[in-house]
């Protein structure tokens, strides 16, 4: 059995898709915000039910799709518990174990390029991230970076896995696709043959340009790429749309327009949702997807442009606040003036994995209820 290996020309970020053939319960490593409809297609392709998004650790050159992952595929996020990735799910620690279907993952903590990066052992494949490279390693300049952990990293943890171990980086920039461990052992040109003091010597002379995109993608990744910034806007303003729809609205103004009777309030979280977490009273429900399987609710453009009937604005409100900008959108196609709702019905994940208590409509005190 082997990875699906999936590739982001703009960052030379492999992610991996790895599933059980008999349950086709899959887990994704590293996956790329722009990559998000690919990664999703190819979910539909190989029949896949995601039940883990993982981070090998919180990236500099890319913003991960995990948070959105979560919410339209029904999956976990995990992350390293050293790095500080609050909004993960599960928190893991070296020799932590995830299961998808019969299958297991095994984390190794292999600091070094930042303090909490993992590596993760399946069968005989190592997802190594930024720690080792095809001829490389990861850079230890910056983000909590240490060469002398790297260099115990790859001489005691990672080749001590067995020689024909296969490698799959976090990155390439010259099209290779893998490694073994044996190779890298004996020919890696930073660390082969090399003392740990002239490893530290190689990785101080690097002189590599801060990465471009870091000052945007660290803080992203560090709550699983979920950007929702209502409180950075204006809350009683819309903020003009980005993505193919007419905007984002906080949920106090969204609830301003639905009294004021310019707007209809829909809700597009699953039935099973509303029933046990809480609805709006009021609201039309016309769910986005359903259960079983998520699958797509084919009644949904009928029911929108009923709702929209005379010419009214719709406001579209989910759990978090994804799902409701793919139905903005496609309400959008439809003609429709649609809004997504900034934050959702419960808010962000805060540092336990726990919904409620970081933004969302129930947080800011807005009319709901709970059978």
């Amino acid at each position: 059995m082997k990875p699906i290996q999936l590739f982001d020309p703009a960052s030379s970020t492999y992610t991996y898709l790895l599933f059980d053939q008999a349950t086709r319960e899959a887990v994704i490593i590293d996956p790329v915000d722009e990559q998000i409809e690919r990664d999703l297609a190819v979910l539909r392709e190989y029949g896949l039910r995601l039940v883990w998004t993982l981070e090998t650790h919180a990236h500099a050159d890319h913003i991960t799709s995990a948070g959105k992952l979560a919410e339209l595929a029904g999956a976990r996020t995990a992350a390293p518990a050293g790095c500080g990735i609050g909004t993960a799910g599960r928190q893991l620690q070296d020799g932590d174990e995830l299961e998808f279907g019969a299958e297991r993952l095994r984390a190794l903590h292999t600091p070094g390029h930042t303090a909490g990066s993992m590596s993760y052992l399946w069968r005989d494949h190592v997802f190594t991230g930024d720690a080792l490279l095809i001829g490389g390693c990861g850079r230890t300049d910056f983000q909590s970076g240490s060469a002398v952990d790297l260099y115990r990293s790859l001489t005691q943890v990672l080749f001590a896995l067995p020689d024909d171990t296969t490698v799959w980086p976090g990155h390439d920039y010259q099209g290779r696709t893998s490694s073994t461990i044996g190779n890298e052992k004996t020919s890696n040109p930073r660390v082969a043959g090399k003392t740990e003091a002239e490893f530290v010597a190689i990785m101080d002379s690097l002189n590599l340009p801060r990465p471009r995109r870091i000052d945007e993608a660290v803080p992203a990744n560090l709550t699983s790429g979920l950007r929702h910034d209502a409180d950075g806007v204006q809350l009683m303003q819309p903020r003009t749309g980005q993505g193919g729809y007419a905007g984002d609205v906080s949920p106090q103004l969204a609830w301003q327009w639905v009294q004021q009777g310019e707007a209809v309030l829909v809700d597009v979280r699953t039935d099973a949702e509303r029933e046990w977490v809480g609805f709006v009273p009021g609201a039309l429900p016309v769910a986005w997807k359903q259960w079983p399987g998520m699958a797509m609710n084919t009644g949904f453009d009928e029911a929108v442009r009923a709702a929209a009937d005379g010419g009214r604005k719709l406001v579209l409100l989910c759990r978090s606040g994804v799902r409701s900008v793919a139905a903005a959108r496609r309400a959008t196609e439809l003609g429709l003036e649609a809004y997504n709702i900034l934050e959702g019905f419960e808010g962000d994940p805060d540092g336990h994995g726990q919904r409620g208590r970081k933004g969302g409509w129930r947080y800011h005190g807005l009319p709901w209820r709970q059978n």
